[in-house]
């Protein structure tokens, strides 16, 4: 019998030692779980448990319970004996069925993974889902204070950066499976550093302007979140081995992280445990945790309440946090950690990722598996609206921009269809049109990330998830004005890479976006691709990058250029 008795867990930083720090200590050389169920050596299971973590854990949650996507609980994916295929209304996928599923996606937006995946892995990664999910330890606060290492004392800061480049015109760009981000000079389209993180990471925040509360050196410090939990603090004014000067892991399984207003605090939300954590910005020591575990919006108690969007809010000394299985934004306020005080606002399951309004009061976050945008007020602190859309909305960092008919609008992709639903967020101005869809663009695939730039005429929406690759290697572009798509950029031909992810520059006049492959990331893989914003022509490629992901702007993050 599988024990679940988990291995110490150590820091992790890259894909190697995650097999480590997700480990699970076996008692046997194999794996059996019921007669009827199927067996697996003790090395076949922890590879394809470290590939769940990875690739699946995401959509599917730790426990196996479902979210963006389907419950993989062994109840659902385990074949009866007799070979029927439903019990109390509960599919049974069997072996065949999910090795089919896992080899070639499905519609609904999940990848196919024939070219990541070995056959032999795709068999093992069948078998493990149909075994009952090992239970993750939890993590203390004297545990993550342990884990915390200062590598350049904030005292010998520098007060001036030390270097001549134009910072705030750099980007940081993820390279998702070595556990490392870019930093890119967008002047030069020279990479300046490449610096050792958390694996896989996700998002990077810095302090970002803030009506209520002001920092200093805006955009200088950078908020690293690995999907180990592992939070990196970054300095863009130190030389390229100075940048990284403060890391602590504070999970084992994380998405999200965001900085006060005033610079003071930072917090990084969790998958596993289900928590976020409150730590001193300057020295990035951990000072408080607070369990996200609570009751949903349909009443029933969660155990596996994952924190994913977390941010910092313009108007007030607060942070949105969203309770992804609860259905709620939590609103923290900050101003005083000793006694945290809280706003609890229910609204739709599973959330997910989100961007402010252009006023920076009201915050629209996807409801993924609701198919819903969901809108909170930040200022009275309440639900303002849902807007019901599409298959799994998923905006990424968001875009908003102005429509003709409907005055300033926000917009989304979307993970289980192909199209960018549009809807109007301006209630003082527009009130008709607020929080209404205001138009729909079909789009040749399900994608991943939208962006724009208030200079631009143009939306950009790339078609990552789409199975065909002359769709998911495509970059979308549709007029602000006709609303229709105007050109279809194919970012590359080569097997097995994909096009993903937009990011404009400091001043608008150029659209940086990635080209990776997903199968093989421990060599230089892939790209970052230039266009001209206004031409739609390619300037630039830069290479040498490691599946680069996500790109971040300075001074368009943290002036919430969206």
């Amino acid at each position: 019998m599988l024990r679940n008795v988990y291995s110490r867990l150590r820091t992790a930083t890259n894909a190697s030692v995650l097999t480590v720090a997700v480990g699970i200590a076996l008692t046997s050389a194999s794996v059996a779980v019921q007669a009827a169920g199927p067996t697996m050596t003790e090395a076949e299971f922890e590879a394809s448990k470290t590939i769940y973590f990875q690739r699946c854990a995401g959509c599917h949650g730790t426990l196996r319970k479902g979210a963006t996507g389907k419950s993989l609980e062994p109840k659902t994916t385990e074949k009866m004996k007799d070979g029927t295929v439903k019990t109390g209304g509960t599919l049974k996928l069997g072996q065949e069925r999910l090795e089919k599923i896992i080899t070639y996606g499905t519609e609904g937006g999940m990848n196919n993974f024939n070219d990541i995946m070995s056959k032999e892995e795709i068999t093992s990664m069948a078998k493990y889902i149909q075994l009952e999910p090992p239970v993750p330890p939890e993590m203390s606060l004297a545990l993550m204070k342990e884990r915390h290492t200062v590598f350049v004392e904030p005292k010998d800061y520098p007060t001036k950066p030390k270097h001549d480049r134009n910072w705030q015109n750099f980007f940081l760009v993820i390279e998702r499976d070595v556990g490392k981000i870019a930093v890119i000079d967008g002047d030069r389209k020279e990479v300046v550093a490449h610096i050792s993180t958390g694996y896989a990471v996700h998002v990077l925040k810095a302090v970002e302007h803030h009506e209520v509360l002001h920092a200093k050196d805006l955009g200088r410090f950078w908020y690293v979140m690995g999907r180990d939990g592992m939070m990196t603090k970054v300095d863009l004014w130190q030389t390229p081995d100075k940048m990284k000067v403060a890391q602590t892991q504070v999970a084992y399984d994380a998405r999200d992280v965001a900085v006060s207003g005033d610079g003071k605090y930072v917090i990084g939300g969790g998958y596993w445990p289900p928590h976020f954590v409150i730590l001193d910005a300057e020295t990035m020591e951990p000072l408080k945790v607070v369990s996200a575990r609570g009751v949903n919006i349909d009443g029933e108690y969660v155990n596996e309440s994952r924190v994913a969007a977390v941010y910092d809010t313009p108007k007030a000394p607060t942070w949105l946090v969203s309770m992804k299985e609860l259905g709620q934004m939590w609103q923290v306020d900050y101003s005083d950690i000793d006694n945290l005080k809280m706003t609890k606002i229910d609204s739709a399951k599973f959330l997910h990722d989100g961007f402010f309004d252009p006023t920076g009061r009201y915050f629209q976050i996807a409801a993924n598996a609701s198919d819903k945008m969901v809108v909170v007020d930040t200022v009275e602190r309440k639900l303002e609206a849902m807007i019901d859309v599409d298959k799994k909305p998923h905006p990424g960092p968001g875009a908003n921009w102005n429509d003709a008919k409907c005055g300033p609008v926000g917009g989304t992709t979307h993970l289980g269809v192909g199209k960018v639903t549009v809807w109007g967020n301006d209630p003082k101005g527009h009130p008709d049109q607020a929080w209404k869809i205001c138009y729909e663009v079909e789009t040749d695939g399900a994608g991943v990330f939208l962006r724009t730039h208030p200079k631009s005429d143009y939306v950009w929406a790339d078609q990552t998830l789409h199975p065909e690759p002359e769709v998911q290697q495509s970059i979308q572009v549709i007029d602000k004005k006709t609303r229709e798509i105007v050109k279809t950029i194919r970012l590359t031909t080569e097997t097995g890479y994909v096009a993903v992810h937009i990011e404009f520059n400091h001043d608008g006049s150029e659209v940086w976006t990635s080209i990776w492959n997903r199968a093989d990331s421990k060599k230089p893989n892939g790209e970052i691709v230039i266009f001209d914003a206004k031409t739609l022509k390619e300037k630039a490629r830069i290479k040498g990058l490691y599946a680069p992901t996500g790109k971040f702007n300075v001074y368009n993050r943290v002036n919430h250029v969206t």
